[in-house]
């Protein structure tokens, strides 16, 4: 899955929208909170950084091609450097996951404002 793709799905997740922030990462928040950042870096390659379960943090950040994510590790985030480690339903799992997560700690009326109820 190249980053292109990745900004495609996250579009298509229920209330989800995206923008560009610190001038070359493309933001995808829900509800005003992020649950999704994808670049391409300096040399080319597609990184993306997204939340994981809180018992599944140390899990990922052990396995090859997954690291904490900079500036949210604490959140319990982590980035993805090598798009070629993880498979495309994969990522788009953890995605979706990221997004569940996040959408989940609004409040009851955002969620319904969002179509998430």
């Amino acid at each position: 899955m190249n980053v292109a793709a990745i900004w495609k799905f996250c579009g298509s997740l229920p209330g989800a929208c995206g923008e560009i922030k610190w001038q070359v990462d493309q933001v995808y928040s829900v509800g005003g909170k992020m649950f999704c950042v994808a670049c391409t870096d300096k040399a080319g390659r597609g990184q993306v950084s997204f939340k994981v379960d809180d018992d599944l943090f140390l899990q990922y950040t052990d396995r090859p091609g997954f690291i904490p994510a900079p500036y949210l590790a604490r959140a319990r985030w982590v980035q993805v450097n090598d798009l070629k480690m993880v498979s495309d339903i994969e990522l788009k799992a953890l995605i979706r996951r990221s997004h569940q997560l996040v959408a989940a700690k609004l409040t009851r009326k955002q969620r319904e404002l969002l179509g998430l109820a």
